[in-house]
């Protein structure tokens, strides 16, 4: 391990450091534009400046590896004039339009120049002017303002896998730009807005809208996949403005995905901010009073369901089972894509590995799954496993941005997997810790269980499972679906059973909790209940609508896919009369005459935690016992699907945003991403 000195501090680094990690690990601040801690080095702003005795000329601290004896200077004159010389450089083509740039008060241009720049600068040469780039609907451009630090051109290639950004020209005639005039097709594209150090690209349906001192920032959670990315919330009054990214190691990094960062306007169009009741065959406008006496009339006495959706918080979901328990009836199903997968045992739904496990793994076989679509920012480990080890796939395989070798659509390919055919198990053999992903395609597959009786004998035969791995992971896409099956919200026969009981009369009344991704036309002849944010799928056969909120319009617990507790708090107010899910649950148990043993938050969290005590263990990666499950039967020769086919249609809120109706339709609606991108391998 080297030692150096570093303006008279000694100091010991891991072999491998550069100069600049070094000065980080004393405590001594450098500016940078072009380095970036999770992107290679490019050495090319040379911000970054440090003497360094016996060398010739100061040298670029990020590209230069630390060695045993240096002795560094930082804050020498002759640094000093260097970092002014590098900034009067970079100013020299830069439009200095701060009063106009979404980047304003944000901007590592502007804070650098404030600590590091002169006090004369000379602006005698001829401005440059760029064309603006076309990157698509998300991000802005104002390439008169970029700096060449080329973070975005790394993020494509490295990080996104999409390498749709590059820089043609030299020297001053430099730019960033994108091949063939086509926009940056990327799931992650965003990112590239908190990675430009400079207003050169923004956030585009941001823009013009706030500045950050305006802003009320909550730390809290996504809920558009199963990830739960940490995110930051930025609230202006009663709007959610827009989310960023979070830094959470073990979870998203500090990525996150478009939907995540750009489907906020989904939380102002579509929403239901009032009680609804239907009278005459047509809804109509009613007060919370009415519609609970409709609702009190319609179940007594009647077989009920309830359906759950796919962002339901804890806290609703546990209000909810226990109003269906008072009134008599255990038929409660969150699963609304048909998973086979039970509540038994909880290492048969959970990503056991953990995310940041991925990066531990040397193998992967993925069944039915694109995780590309349903959850972008795990996809990004499974890139830099691709360079590790071998990937291959059971089922439709996509363009994942990275090499994937298919072995087949149907449940043989897996039965072949299990008795030691081809190439790929040979390398799950030899492989030390390898790791098997079900998506949603291969869970809610008609032979299910079967797929998951072969997937847990397959993590058996292949060293999977041991005391410190289990590489055996369900991929989940739904934020509230870990939690509910925590709490036991499955019945038999799955969703099917409850839909195809009331199209048959067999259940009178059914509660719908935010499920919209069903076909509720089999519900036409039952009584429906549905409470939910917005105005989606689940309100066209209603009988009754309560408004219930957003998620970041109530403090909310959830459990994503890992089993990791997350607890959101509340960002803003809802709209309208729309109330907390739980609190609407247990105004009307008491009007139905079986009110609920709660009367705040407080008391519910405490009676849901003491009767799931592992819901107390905030943000940590649980480690369950290894089990027996999926049921061993012959499986029909139907293929194997993703679930997902539009990234950005996959919920209410997502459908309700404009922007990702407009990314739907650059998109998804052709073979872009598909044809146009490509891989890297």
């Amino acid at each position: 391990m080297p030692t150096l000195k570093i303006d008279g501090i000694e100091i010991e680094v891991e072999g491998g450091s550069t100069v600049l990690q070094a000065c980080e690990a004393a405590g001594i601040e450098i500016p940078r534009f072009c380095f970036h801690e999770r992107l290679s080095i490019s050495g090319n702003c040379r911000m970054c400046l440090v003497e360094m005795e016996k060398a010739p000329k100061l040298i670029a601290s990020c590209a230069m590896p630390a060695g045993d004896g240096m002795v560094i200077h930082t804050k020498s004159d002759k640094v000093k004039r260097g970092r002014e010389g590098v900034l009067e450089f970079t100013l020299i083509n830069h439009p200095l339009d701060c009063p106009v740039c979404d980047q304003g008060g944000e901007c590592d241009l502007q804070d650098q120049y404030l600590y590091y720049s002169g006090d004369d600068n000379r602006y005698t040469e001829g401005r440059r002017l760029v064309s603006k780039e076309d990157f698509g609907p998300l991000v802005k451009t104002v390439m008169t303002r970029c700096i060449h630090c080329t973070r975005c051109v790394r993020f494509a290639d490295e990080i996104a896998g999409v390498p749709a950004l590059g820089g043609i020209g030299r020297g001053d005639h430099m730019e960033i730009t994108t091949y063939k005039e086509q926009p940056f097709a990327s799931e992650l594209s965003g990112n590239v807005v908190d990675l430009c150090p400079v207003g050169a690209l923004t956030n585009k349906p941001y823009a013009f809208s706030a500045r950050p001192w305006e802003l009320k920032s909550t730390e809290t959670f996504d809920v558009h996949d199963a990830m739960g990315a940490s995110v930051r919330a930025d609230a202006r009054g009663r709007e959610v403005m827009r989310f960023l990214p979070r830094v959470h190691e073990d979870v998203n990094e500090e990525w996150i995905s478009d939907k995540t960062r750009q489907a906020v306007d989904g939380l102002k169009y579509n929403r239901l901010d009032q009680p609804y009741v239907r009278r005459d065959g047509k809804l109509q406008p009613a007060s919370w009073d009415e519609a609970f006496a409709v609702i009190a009339d319609n179940v007594k006495g009647k077989k009920i369901a309830a359906l759950v959706g796919d962002l339901c918080d804890l806290e609703s979901t546990y209000a909810l089972k226990s109003l269906m328990a008072s009134l008599g009836s255990t038929a409660i199903e969150c699963r609304q894509d048909g998973a086979k997968y039970g509540a038994k045992h909880r290492v048969g739904y959970l990503f056991n590995s953990g995310i940041a496990g991925i990066d531990e793994a040397d193998a992967c076989l993925l069944v039915g799954t694109n995780p590309r679509k349903e959850a972008a920012v795990l996809n990004v480990r499974l890139r830099y496993l691709s360079k590790r080890g071998p990937i291959a796939s059971v089922g439709n395989v996509e363009n994942l941005t990275y090499d994937v070798e298919n072995l087949g659509t149907t449940v043989k390919a897996l039965e072949d997997v299990l008795a030691g055919k081809g190439g790929f198990a040979k390398a799950l053999k030899s492989a030390k810790k390898p790791m098997i992903i079900l998506g949603s395609g291969a869970v809610s597959h008609a032979d299910g269980a079967a797929i998951l009786k072969l997937a847990h004998d397959i993590a058996d035969k292949y060293g999977m499972i041991s005391d410190d791995w289990n590489g055996f992971n369900v991929l989940h896409h739904a934020a509230s679906r870990v939690g509910a099956m925590d709490l036991g919200l499955v019945t038999e026969g799955g969703v099917d059973a409850i839909l195809d009981g009331a199209a048959k009369g067999d259940i009178d009344v059914v509660f719908n909790l935010g499920a919209d991704e069903i076909d509720t036309a089999r519900l036409e002849k039952a009584f429906v209940i549905y409470q939910g944010s917005h105005g989606d799928e689940g309100v066209k056969h209603a009988d009754v609508i309560l408004p219930g909120v957003a998620y970041t319009e109530k403090p909310g617990t959830y459990v994503n896919l890992e089993g990791r507790v997350q607890v959101a708090p509340r960002v803003i107010f809802g709209p309208g009369d729309a109330r907390e899910d739980w609190a609407i649950l247990r105004a009307l148990s008491e009007k139905i005459g079986h009110a609920l043993p709660f009367d705040n938050i407080a008391e519910l969290r405490a009676k849901m935690v003491a009767d799931y005590p592992h819901l107390s263990n905030v943000d940590q990666l649980p480690n369950e016992a290894w089990a027996e499950f999926g049921v061993a039967a012959k499986a029909s020769d139907a293929p194997i699907t993703n679930l997902i086919g539009d990234f950005y249609q996959t919920n209410p809120i997502a459908r309700s945003s404009k922007v990702m109706a407009e990314c739907s339709t650059a998109y998804t609606g052709t073979k872009f991403i598909a044809e146009a991108t490509g891989t890297d391998g």
